[in-house]
Parts: C-alpha cells; sequence; structure tokens
C-alpha cells in the first residue's frame, strides 16, 4: 500500500477532491492528463465519460444547477481546454459553481513555438477569460491552495467556474505529506440589520409592491411567500429563478419581465423587492428599460448591487436569511391583488401552449428540465408552470446552443431519485446528440422532448420581422429515430397530444434515454 509520501501530485489531487466533498467528476482522459486518472479506481469518485469535452462542461453544470454543489471536470491541455470553454462561459453568464482542472505543457517548454503537442501561447488566458478564479499550479502547495480558494468561493460567493491548471511535470511529481486536506469554509455574506429594516419599513409602507426572485434565491422561495402574503406583493421570477416559488401560488405571477405591461408595473410600483438577480439584459430584453427608484436589492455580489439598475437600499447578503429576517418582521395586511390575464398573442404560441401543457400533466411535479435554445423552450420560460426549485434548468446569459441534453444527464447523475427531462430543438440537439451514448451507457431515464420544425425556426422569424428573406434557416436532418436505436436508446414520434402523453409515460419506465420527436403535425392527429 502507498504511503501519501510517495503519492503523486495528480494522485493527491484525487483524494483532495473527495475530502470536499466531490462524489462525480465529468472528464476525458488523454496522453496529457493520465496522471489524474491513477487514483481514480480506488477512490469513492464516480467518473462519468462523456463523448466530449463539451459535454462534460455541461454535464458538470447540470450537475450544479440540479443539486447545489460544484460540478467537477477534468479536461487535457489545449483543445480539451478550448472546447469546454462554451460551458464554462455558460455557467458564468448564469451563474453556476464548476471547477474545471486541466493540465498543461511541462514548465519548462510551455509556448515556445515549438510545436509540441496541444501548444497554445497562453491557454490559462483564454480559461481566465470564462472563470471567477483561475490558479496556474507549480508546487503541491499552489494545487492545495488553488483548490482551497475555489472552494472557499463556491461555499460564501456568487456562483461561478473556478479554473486550476497543472502542468504536466508539476502532475507527476511527488506530492508530499503536508496540506493534502480539506481548508475549512467560509458561510454566506449576512445582511447588516440596520439595512434589513430599512427593507422592512420600505414593504411594509408600499401599497403596490413587486418582489422579483432570481436564480441566487433559490433557497428564499418560503420566505418571498410569507413576504407577499403579508403584504399583497406580486413575485415575478427571472427564468434562471423560475421554480423558487410553486409557479401554482396567486402571488406568483411567473417570468413575465420582458413583458411592456410588467416593465411598466415595475416602474409604477412603490416597491421592488429584488432577490439573487443581476437583473441583466436576458431578463428585461429592453436595453433601454431602467428602474431608478424605489428598488430594494439582496445579493451576494457585491457588483451586482451596483448596476445596472439604481437601488435605493442595496443589501450585501444571502437571499434566502435575508429574506427569513424580512418575512419575521413585515407587517400583515388584509386584501388581494387580481392576477391578470395573460393571452397566447401569436399562433406559434397557441400551438406550442397546448403541446406544453401535455408534457406538463405528463410529467410530476418535481421533474427536472433542461431546456435548449428553441422556440418551445422560449414559450415554455412564461407559460409552462414550474414547482420547484432547480428545476428549471435554461442558459439564459450566453445562450448556448447544445445545452439540454448533456444538462439534463448531468442533472440526473446528480439527482437521480427525480424525473429529468432534456427539451431541446432540432437543430441544437445536434450541437450535442452524441451525448446520447453517455446516456445510454449508463442506462439513464431520461426523455427527450424533441421540437423538430425542420429549421432554424426562430431565427427564421426574425429575419422576417427585420425585413430580410429567409436564408441558411433550413436543413436537413438526420432520420432520428434511426439516430437514437444506434445509439442504443429508445425512441418515438407521436402523433397527436395523446400519443404524445403516452409515450412520456412509457419513456419514464425505459430504463434507457427515449427520444421522443414532437412535430407541428401532432396537432392535427
Amino acid at each position: 500500500m502507498s504511503t501519501r509520501a510517495e503519492l503523486s501530485i495528480g494522485e493527491a489531487l484525487v483524494g483532495l477532491l473527495e475530502a470536499y466533498g466531490v462524489d462525480t467528476i465529468f472528464g476525458i482522459p488523454g496522453v496529457h492528463n493520465i496522471e489524474m486518472y491513477r487514483a481514480l479506481p480506488r477512490s469513492k469518485i464516480r467518473h462519468i465519460l462523456p463523448r466530449h469535452e463539451q459535454g462534460a462542461g455541461f454535464m458538470a453544470d447540470g450537475y450544479a444547477r440540479a443539486t447545489g454543489k460544484p460540478g467537477v471536470c477534468f479536461t487535457i491541455s489545449g483543445p480539451g481546454v478550448t472546447n469546454i470553454l462554451t460551458p464554462m462561459g455558460q455557467a458564468w453568464s448564469d451563474s453556476s459553481n464548476m471547477l474545471v482542472v486541466s493540465t498543461a505543457l511541462d514548465v519548462a517548454f510551455s509556448a515556445q513555438g515549438r510545436g509540441r503537442l496541444h501548444e497554445m501561447i497562453s491557454q490559462f488566458d483564454a480559461a481566465k477569460a470564462t472563470t471567477a478564479h483561475a490558479t496556474r499550479a507549480y508546487t503541491a502547495q499552489d494545487v492545495q491552495n488553488g483548490m482551497a480558494a475555489a472552494f472557499a468561493r463556491f461555499a460564501s460567493s456568487r456562483p461561478r467556474p473556478s479554473y486550476l491548471e497543472i502542468p504536466l511535470d508539476i502532475l507527476s511529481q511527488p506530492a508530499g505529506e503536508k496540506g493534502w486536506h480539506a481548508a475549512g469554509l467560509p458561510d454566506l455574506p449576512l445582511a447588516q440589520d440596520k439595512q434589513v429594516q430599512a427593507a422592512i419599513a420600505k414593504i411594509s409602507a408600499a401599497k403596490n409592491p413587486v418582489i422579483i426572485l432570481g436564480g441566487g434565491a433559490q433557497k428564499a422561495g418560503t420566505w418571498a411567500l410569507q413576504i407577499a402574503e403579508k403584504t399583497n406583493a406580486i413575485i415575478f421570477t427571472t427564468v434562471a429563478g423560475r421554480g423558487t416559488v410553486p409557479g401554482n401560488h396567486p402571488a406568483v405571477w411567473g417570468s413575465h419581465l420582458a413583458m411592456p405591461a410588467t416593465q411598466n408595473m415595475l416602474l409604477n410600483s412603490d416597491c421592488i423587492l429584488v432577490a439573487g438577480s443581476e437583473l441583466s439584459e436576458t431578463d428585461f430584453w429592453n436595453l433601454d428599460f431602467a428602474i431608478t427608484q424605489n428598488l430594494i436589492r439582496i445579493d451576494i455580489d457585491p457588483n451586482s448591487l451596483a448596476r445596472p439598475h439604481s437601488a435605493e437600499i442595496a443589501i450585501l447578503g444571502d437571499a434566502a436569511t435575508t429574506l427569513h429576517a424580512m418575512a419575521q418582521g413585515v407587517r400583515a395586511r388584509s386584501g388581494t391583488r387580481p392576477m391578470e390575464e395573460k393571452s397566447d398573442d401569436t399562433p406559434l404560441r397557441a400551438m406550442l401552449a397546448k403541446i406544453l401543457g401535455v408534457i406538463r400533466e405528463s410529467l410530476p411535479h418535481n421533474t427536472v428540465f433542461a431546456t435548449d435554445m428553441t422556440q418551445i423552450a422560449y414559450a415554455a420560460n412564461e407559460i409552462f408552470p414550474v414547482y420547484e426549485p432547480r428545476s428549471w434548468l435554461h442558459p439564459s446569459g450566453f445562450g448556448t446552443l447544445g445545452f439540454a441534453l448533456p444538462v439534463a444527464i448531468g442533472a440526473k447523475f446528480g439527482v437521480p431519485e427525480k424525473p429529468v427531462v432534456a427539451m431541446a430543438g432540432d437543430y441544437g440537439f445536434q450541437y450535442t446528440i452524441n451525448e446520447l451514448g453517455t446516456a445510454a451507457e449508463h442506462k439513464l431515464s431520461l426523455p427527450i422532448l424533441l421540437w423538430n420544425n425542420e429549421a432554424l425556426g426562430q431565427i427564421r422569424d426574425n429575419m422576417v420581422d427585420a425585413g430580410i428573406q429567409p436564408n441558411a434557416v433550413t436543413l436537413q436532418n438526420p432520420d432520428f429515430q434511426m439516430l437514437a436505436k444506434a445509439y442504443g436508446a429508445a425512441c418515438a414520434k407521436p402523433d397527436s397530444l395523446k400519443a404524445l402523453s403516452l409515450a412520456i409515460a412509457a419513456a419514464l419506465k425505459t430504463q434507457v434515454p427515449t427520444v421522443i420527436e414532437m412535430t407541428p403535425r401532432m396537432l392535427r392527429g
């Protein structure tokens, strides 16, 4: 039995991850990182082999979003890093904790232009562009410190990716005996009582208060509802915040921040309480919209408190603990505010509403949905009810295609006890369709709702709206049914809404992924 002193840094790295509570790693071994794999066979950590580094990154993101724990990836130098940059960018923009551990060329031969395998001018700078914290290790202590800094941020700061880069010659060096243990981690910041009391007074006196919950309020739903019920406040969520409060609660008006009527309501509200949201462009889709008065902001990121909307009361603190404190102090009053009816104002939205209604009725309330950038998901963002936190995973900020399938796989590994569903369009699905192999290999019960309109439908419609003759927006799709079978997955192509419901029910009982191909023709069945 080897002693700790004889372990390489690559071996000790795995033990350190285990000490920090990591139970799953998504990664691809290669000639430049096999030393990181030496200790995995004797570790308690489960390793998942995706079919592409992009899939590894998205799976880690899905695991993180569904569980609240950091998702971890192993990758190789050069193309491994460039392949995983897209999911790192998505995790950055959507506030998801991801740790990417990569190798790099030997210290003595880095970026010398000698044509070495996987050589880049500055791999570290490329990765750093999509991370909150990045470390390039030159010693065993650097690895330990880099890991400690990453997990300290995961525990106490706005969720975002961290990156640890270890040169090949460092990775194989003896680890030594000292320092290979988990460091103590800080807590989330706590709000100052003076500011909490000011916020309580503001919302208690308001006649038409509004609450907005973002992705940073996943644990705050209970207290937000208590505040809303006491003050007759309306609750909106961002897309990232969907599920923080049940979508069928009378106080919850959904994810409609982009609607002109909602934005007008906000401008006329005498108190807007925002928790865990940066209130970004992709929340409002209106660059000219700005809240300049009556705004209370709660966030663990000081930058979000300062931009782009001006807060009257800016509270640096965890959303859950802050709203809990506010809920205890807010004065209750009687009355309710009637909910405005929202109509499906286009034929496309009306059609998708029928399909989404069947999907919602066919799946349990605790189902986790991973969606892609596709018309059916855009409609679902607004009209599809979600009932539980961490159950609506959508690529809001970076807007990457190919997100749904690998994120759903990562989520299923993170919460195997829950139903998990992927929802993708026919074009975006093909970005990461190879990960059907990963899902089939692990026999994941995973319904994949594939919306096939044989086009880049949203882009086509955008061209029409802009007066551009549609071009480059149609494609020759593969036979998705045959492709699913080739990967060892099940498949279905329902010809009616009733058949869709039956296909979903069957997929939930099938111990492999099921591609359920939906088309507009279902409505005529």
